[in-house]
């Protein structure tokens, strides 16, 4: 009996002791949009300006137009993003940003932040919006080095490393973006697509676009993690 008290005992501590795993937040939670603000500049001059994004059929949808931003409210640190979306209809652009902070920094219109591009046939791509980022082989991805640049009129692209990655339209694509420090390594669907370091932000909002096309969001989950996944 004594055995069996002290096993338990053994146990317990053994359980207690055991790292707890990070808890996943779902940013969207398929009922409304709290946690999130829009910034949408027309809505400025007309408060009565159509939603640029509304919860439709438990997803979150961008509607493209007016163009502008749906933010988190919250500021995020080292952590794995993973969003499933897809173009309700004719394909176009929109993006994902992360570590994002000031306000219309760029264009009167996007945030300061580095953005995810989800633009049909280039996701996966780097913009550089008031922040940068290094990538392996810059000058072949982002043009002549004197035209870099982090604001308007500057090459601010970054191209990606792959073709073929995103699903046929209307199929959902699963988007995965890790940031630790100052590295970002982004992953759609399940092909590495991208992979930058010397970010200059390590921290932010997230937030995603309306860029001209329709585009819904079924996922869109935040996990915190300590380092990126290793590239094989």
């Amino acid at each position: 009996m004594k055995t069996k008290i002290l096993t338990l005992i053994a146990l317990a501590t053994l359980f207690a002791c055991k790292p707890k795993q990070p808890e996943t937040q779902n940013l969207f939670n398929g009922t409304d949009l709290i946690g999130w603000h829009a910034d949408v500049p027309a809505a400025d001059l007309n408060p009565d300006t159509i939603k640029s994004f509304i919860v439709r059929d438990s997803m979150l949808v961008s509607l493209g137009t007016p163009g502008g931003h749906l933010i988190t409210d919250s500021v995020f640190q080292n952590y794995r993003l993973e969003v499933e979306y897809r173009f309700a209809g004719k394909p176009g652009n929109c993006g994902v940003l992360v570590h994002a902070s000031k306000p219309r920094a760029l264009y009167q219109m996007f945030p300061k932040s580095l953005e995810v591009q989800m633009m049909h046939k280039n996701a996966g791509d780097f913009w550089c919006i008031v922040e940068d980022i290094t990538v392996p082989n810059m000058e072949d991805r982002r043009g002549r080095k004197d035209k870099w640049g982090i604001t308007e009129g500057k090459k601010r692209r970054i191209v990606n490393l792959t073709d073929a990655s995103e699903k046929s339209l209307g199929e959902w694509n699963k988007m995965v973006v890790e940031c630790v420090a100052d590295t970002i390594k982004v992953w759609v669907n399940n092909d590495l697509v991208n992979y930058g370091y010397n970010c200059t932000a390590t921290e932010g909002q997230i937030a995603v676009q309306a860029e001209g096309s329709e585009v819904e969001f079924r996922k869109i989950d935040v996990t915190p993690i300590e380092q990126t996944t290793p590239i094989n």
